[in-house]
């Protein structure tokens, strides 16, 4: 069963590297008391995850944060390091919070995990995004296999709108 709307963010941790460290990050207190959006993809690296979801949130990231977004974050079942590595790649600076779901912990308590074992990928994230005020779930959209549409920073735009 997935997250819906009105559920609270689970209390599970990621992972986060900053410089030589890698720190745990605990969700449910990362999303207190602020206005999160939350997209999560299959990989780091991949395609549509580094040609255009990302990139969708770096261009919109003025635009959410003017809407009250206080965080923007990509979350992927990657290790930290990928994740350092990506961030970099991505020139993402402090516009987008990057975090590695690496054993798939976070993903699976929102429910939204999917085993890609077949394809030689292992357990990886939906493509999603989501928006939680104060811990709660105020909307969530998750991608059909193989699209980018209403997890896009676009889409997400037109919610925070109405």
């Amino acid at each position: 069963m997935s997250i819906g709307v009105g559920d609270r963010i689970p209390a599970v941790s990621v992972k986060h590297k900053r410089g030589d460290a890698i720190e745990d990050i605990e969700m449910a207190e990362l999303f207190s008391g602020k206005k999160v959006v939350l997209f999560g993809l299959p990989g780091a690296f991949t395609p549509t995850c580094s040609g255009k979801h990302v990139p969708g949130y770096l261009a919109h990231a003025a635009d959410l944060k003017a809407k009250g977004v206080n965080l923007i974050v990509c979350l992927s079942v990657n290790d930290a390091y990928v994740m350092e590595a990506w961030e970099r790649d991505e020139k993402v600076g402090d516009e987008i919070l990057m975090l590695a779901d690496g054993n798939c912990a976070f993903t699976g308590a929102l429910g939204l995990d999917v085993d890609m074992s077949a394809a030689g990928y292992g357990m990886r994230s939906r493509r999603f995004a989501l928006v939680a005020e104060d811990g709660v779930v105020t909307h969530i959209a998750v991608e059909p296999e193989r699209t980018l549409d209403v997890s896009s920073a676009e889409k997400i735009l037109q919610v925070l709108s109405i």
